[in-house]
């Protein structure tokens, strides 16, 4: 019976991550747009929000690196949705941490830190790691404004959601015991 009590906590979780993995595929057909050679996704960062917050940064990491899968097989995204969501999930889930600590009510803000991964860490990988694995050439500073015309709003969305999901009484804490 011990063994069901330590699995729930992986349950919540892995259920919740499943359901942002279907959320993220589920509206990549209906906000992306093309920049350059990628093709940017607003829906990726809302996600990228909520899974940094709800779950941590590991767990938003492989929320984004699902649905970049997907959506690649999908042919409704490009290599560059690795890139391009799983760093801004990572830095939502580490600022989280950071201001859940020390800044306590004012956790939910880490949302807004999304396009630091996103645009500087994912954008600039991309450009110097992917852009070369794929044959192509891209430039730095028009991928980081494609890409914060993408990440900003998703992150806008994201922090939106949050608070909603905050009055409503679902928090961390939930997915966490």
């Amino acid at each position: 019976m011990k063994c069901l009590e330590v699995s729930t906590v992986n349950i919540k979780k892995v259920s919740l991550a499943t359901v942002f993995i279907a959320l993220g595929v589920i509206l990549a057909p209906y906000l992306w747009f093309p920049i350059l050679d990628t093709k940017a996704y607003p829906g990726q960062h809302l996600v990228n929000a909520l899974g940094g917050v709800l779950l941590g940064p590991f767990w938003a990491a492989f929320i984004a690196l699902c649905i970049g899968i997907i959506r690649m097989s999908l042919g409704i995204g490009t290599i560059f949705a690795i890139p391009g969501g799983m760093p801004g999930g990572v830095v939502v889930g580490c600022f989280y941490w950071l201001l859940r600590k020390y800044a306590g009510r004012y956790a939910e803000a880490a949302a807004f830190t999304e396009p630091i991964g996103t645009i500087f860490i994912g954008g600039t990988i991309a450009v110097y790691i992917f852009a070369p694995l794929a044959g192509r050439t891209m430039l730095l500073i028009p991928i980081w404004v494609g890409w914060a015309l993408s990440c900003i709003p998703g992150a806008t969305f994201g922090f939106i959601t949050l608070i909603a999901l905050k009055i409503a009484g679902i928090r961390r804490e939930i997915f966490s015991k």
